[in-house]
């Protein structure tokens, strides 16, 4: 338990179990949660979206919360907030009611007004912070949604003693969503009186920025891997703000996502049906038997597992599978069970592949929770060739359960991913550099041809699931960085 505990404000457009898209989601809730562990004053504000009212989440008024008005342009907006606690924790959520701005459909839409939901909620939270006489040490904003609360400190709350000392964090998850808007938004949110500290360019071309925004004023910037830090100072992976980024290179820091073991651990896993561990590996066995049952593959415990649990996505590296994976499948004995939807060439591309190889493919697109388990259980191998890749979380499940990864060197995957040695017996899983289907093969080759050598194989998994990326370890290098920020 901490000696000097923090107050923690942390601002997030989703969070499980209430509202989620991507991994954003696991992270601002796991962090959440292992900090108030720790023993800080952790506030996790989202939005309440309709589908999140309709899913049955039990909610309470907070009455000292209730009907904050907030003005933008010459409309006002009416915030209510409702308090429930994240799963396993007394960790506070609150969850921001606006009708106006989130009776919708999705968690994020095309609509005209997407920056007022966004950068309204932002000021709600200063406005809950206040009314709730709450002084955060560390604000810890999510990407672009949140990106303009350093703005809004340094200029329509710069009166208040309350955020005199309280420090911000903007953690970058994926720098290709930057909050893009006409430069009209910019009396919407209430930022008139600070327009002159915009970024002047992008005010000339008519766009505001929110994640440029963040990035120009944030005390300390943050991301979800060290070489991610470093790969989004270059032109190849910047996205445009490569260059911002790099003046700003003493001031971002990469630290990568952790992992929540409670679910993800095949000890006691509820989605899988046999448990097990590094000292028994049985039911890993018994695991893989029963996801190839489930695909209607044969089993055959001479004959490698590869699992794929991915989006369907340019940025996953599925173009280089189109020419690796029928030649692998054609000469080797392997069984392939892939889970993912998304753009239709790659989906149409495994359709193909599971009608071609009846006996070596499987292939599911409907989103199932317990089949990404069961592969990442009862596969041998896992595949993820990422053309980039921030953190990435898949990899550091599939080491937990003693399923080797095959990564491209990039991002979280080159961060917690090391080659395998035969003569040493170092290393967790295939490293491939190049992003070509020269690079993907020459991996696949390498694991394939480490499969037959059981005694090998062996040191690999083990070596893999000693790695600990729980958030528990995790959050305290966040804890780090909240101290180093407030005592500068």
């Amino acid at each position: 338990m901490e000696k000097n505990p923090l107050r923690i404000c942390m601002l997030s457009s989703e969070a499980v179990p209430f509202a989620k898209t991507g991994g954003l989601a696991d992270v601002a809730s796991a962090l959440s949660t292992s900090l108030a562990r720790g023993g800080h004053d952790v506030r996790l504000f989202l939005p309440l979206y309709q589908r999140v009212q309709e899913a049955g989440f039990p909610f309470e008024r907070v009455e000292a919360l209730t009907d904050i008005e907030v003005t933008a342009g010459s409309r006002s907006y009416v915030f209510t907030a409702f308090q429930s606690r994240l799963p396993r924790s007394e960790t506070s959520a609150y969850l921001l009611h606006c009708n106006d701005l989130y009776g919708r459909d999705g968690l994020y839409t095309s609509d005209d007004d997407e920056h007022l939901r966004f950068g309204l909620f932002t000021r709600a939270v200063l406005e809950c912070c206040q009314r709730m006489e709450f002084a955060p040490d560390v604000f810890h904003l999510n990407d672009w949604h949140t990106a303009l609360l350093p703005l809004y400190l340094k200029g329509p709350y710069a009166w208040d003693e309350l955020f005199a000392s309280s420090k911000t964090l903007l953690t970058i998850h994926n720098i290709g969503y930057q909050g893009l808007f006409p430069i009209e938004a910019v009396a919407d949110l209430g930022l008139d009186d600070v327009r002159k500290h915009l970024y002047q360019e992008d005010v000339a071309d008519g766009v505001l920025s929110f994640l440029k925004t963040g990035i120009l004023y944030a005390d300390l910037l943050s991301t979800v891997s060290e070489t991610y830090a470093l790969e989004i100072q270059t032109e190849t992976f910047g996205m445009g703000l490569h260059e911002l980024l790099a003046g700003r290179s003493g001031s971002l820091v990469g630290i990568v996502n952790g992992v929540d073991y409670d679910e993800w651990s095949p000890e006691k896993d509820e989605k899988i049906p046999f448990h097990f561990s590094r000292d028994d590996l049985t039911g890993k066995e018994q695991n893989k038997r029963a996801l190839l049952d489930d695909l209607r593959l044969p089993f055959d415990r001479d004959v490698p597992v590869m699992g794929v649990v991915s989006r369907m996505a340019t940025q996953k590296g599925f173009d280089l599978m189109f020419e690796v994976l029928p030649r692998i499948l054609a000469e080797r004995d392997l069984r392939l069970c892939v889970l993912g939807s998304g753009e239709e060439r790659y989906e149409r591309f495994f359709q193909w592949l599971a009608s071609e190889f009846p006996t070596k493919v499987g292939y599911d697109t409907a989103f199932n929770d317990r089949l990404a388990h069961m592969i990442e259980a009862g596969s041998d191998l896992f595949l993820m060739p990422s053309r980039y890749e921030p953190c990435g979380l898949n990899q550091m499940y599939s080491l937990r359960y003693g399923t080797v990864p095959i990564v491209r060197k990039t991002g979280g995957l080159a961060d917690t991913v090391t080659q395998f040695d035969p003569e040493t017996g170092e290393g967790t899983g295939f490293v491939f550099e190049d992003y070509s289907p020269e690079g993907l093969r020459w991996a696949l080759e390498l694991a394939l041809s480490l499969w037959p050598n059981r005694e090998a194989w062996a040191r690999l998994v083990q070596n893999g699931m000693s790695r600990d990326f729980s958030w528990d370890h995790q959050a305290e290098r966040y804890v780090k960085v909240y101290r180093e920020l407030v005592e500068s």
